[in-house]
């Protein structure tokens, strides 16, 4: 199973998204063909509701603590009631930062 897969099933089991997108975006990065390193996931649950952005990105880092331990190099977390996303993002999805690791670091 990829780690892609993997992600999506663990978040689908634990807060049952109204949207769920895990975005491997490995190929942005100077890391092999095929690479699985780099992900962003935009997920909307009514899990989130009344709770604060650092406990929700909390619940999902220890949810995939063990791919964060030695498989996941970055994980963007772009975490939604249905409101919020109704309001700001279901139509703009938000991008993630570029990266500077590996050969592309500068200074």
């Amino acid at each position: 199973m990829t780690i892609e897969a993997i992600i999506e099933e663990k978040l689908l089991s634990a807060f049952s998204p109204l949207h769920l997108d895990v975005i491997n975006e490995s190929h942005m990065h100077n890391v092999a063909p095929g690479s699985e390193s780099h992900f962003k996931v935009i997920i909307v649950s009514d899990e989130f509701e009344g709770e604060r952005l650092i406990k929700r990105h909390r619940a999902i880092n220890t949810l995939l603590a063990a791919e964060l331990a030695d498989k996941i190099h970055a994980l963007a977390l772009h975490t939604y009631t249905e409101q919020e996303w109704k309001n700001y993002y279901a139509e703009n999805t938000p991008l993630s930062p570029k990266c500077l690791g590996g050969s592309k670091k500068t200074g």
